[in-house]
């Protein structure tokens, strides 16, 4: 029987929603050492976190995320709130010996993350960071066929991430709904919120980004910022786009925007290798293309693999080939993957150091882009 693991949810969000979807049905289809439990759930407003509990079958609620951290039947704690609070939730957390599941990006900026990455490793408390990209079967089948060598020497990575929903000027900032449009709540824009998903993937599948050179944009420089009902000066991101060097010698392309009118969340990376190619589109998240040179010239052209099958990553939990699973079953598999590694007693990635490594990533852009120059990270 697996063991019991206590959980305390801070938020209650889309991602506070995404997570713990992952922890009631993650031993429904993996075998796992631990079994989550949804002990707690915590936020400021009484109302709307007993909602929240009710609906998705919370045991208890607090208000205070202090006195939730506290709390000695909380075994882990998910941090699902503005990245201005991660840092102080986070090094509670390690103060009372919780292990710690924290949305990304992991801080406000690199200083932060390196606090917060002393704080859990004096502690020696279990980490991980949601970039659950990561985890979708495709990406996951991608660094495989990487790591195996098929691609050869990489020459090319290049990524995007495309919204449209901050066009409107009359969309104000900040507040409970709008705080990734108020630098003080999330740190950047576009940057930290979709970026880092980018380079956390980029990184994972082809290694540390050495030096960048980036431009930003802020397209609507005043909003209404809901808590003073005042115009104020918009200091967030609102357009990205960057250019790197990889430790082993490859270029990348990086580029995200809220102003991309006709998609709602269009991530697409691409790998350009000396024996083969990839590709990956969120809009068709289950199915990888591939290319590959030593095909029979006549045969030779990209190939769509449908990752449904049970020989191909996390499949063999899930449905017979060909049916195909979702944008929710990569936190169902992070949390599995952080289950797993617990009974084994290793870490569960990316940890908080890997995503300190994203994090001076983004910083490293924002700064270039503030001095139109070349920075190594």
């Amino acid at each position: 029987m697996p063991k019991p693991l206590n959980i305390g949810m801070i938020g209650y969000g889309f991602m506070g929603r995404a997570h713990t979807n992952g922890y009631k049905r993650v031993n429904d289809f993996f075998d796992l050492p631990y079994r989550p439990v949804l002990k707690a759930a915590c936020a400021r407003d009484k109302d709307k976190i007993q909602a929240f509990a009710t609906n998705w079958g919370y045991e208890s609620i607090e208000t205070d995320w202090r006195k939730l951290v506290e709390r000695k039947d909380i075994d882990a704690i998910d941090i699902c709130v503005p990245n201005n609070l991660h840092k102080e939730i986070a090094i509670a957390c390690a103060a009372n010996k919780k292990m710690i599941l924290c949305e990304k990006p992991l801080a406000m900026n690199t200083a932060e993350g390196e606090e917060m990455c002393a704080a859990v490793e004096k502690a020696g408390v279990a980490n991980t960071v949601w970039y659950n990209y990561r985890r979708v079967p495709a990406v996951t089948m991608a660094k495989n066929l990487i790591d195996e060598g098929r691609l050869g020497k990489i020459f090319h990575y290049r990524a995007n991430f495309l919204q449209d929903w901050t066009i409107n000027a009359d969309l104000p900032q900040g507040g409970n709904a709008l705080w990734r449009l108020d630098a003080a709540a999330a740190g950047s824009g576009v940057t930290g919120d979709l970026l880092a998903h980018c380079i956390d993937t980029a990184i994972w599948l082809n290694g540390s980004i050495t030096d960048v050179s980036a431009m930003t944009e802020t397209f609507i420089k005043e909003r209404t910022h809901t808590a003073t009902g005042q115009k104020q000066k918009v200091t967030i991101d609102d357009a990205c786009s960057f250019m790197c060097h990889f430790g082993n010698g490859s270029l990348g392309l990086f580029e995200s925007t809220r102003y991309a009118r006709g998609h709602k969340a269009l991530y697409t990376l691409e790998v350009n290798g000396e024996k083969a190619s990839l590709k990956w589109d969120l809009h068709d998240l289950h199915r990888l293309q591939y290319f590959e040179y030593s095909d029979e010239g006549k045969m030779r052209g990209w190939k769509s693999i449908h990752v449904s099958d049970g020989d191909q990553p996390y499949m063999n939990k899930w449905w017979v080939p060909g049916l195909q699973i979702g944008y929710e079953h990569s936190f169902v598999h992070q949390v599995a993957d952080f289950l797993e590694s617990l009974g084994k007693g290793t870490p569960c990635g990316p940890t908080f150091r890997d995503a300190l490594e994203t994090q001076k990533v983004c910083d490293a852009v924002l700064s270039r882009a503030a001095s139109r120059s070349w920075k190594d990270v």
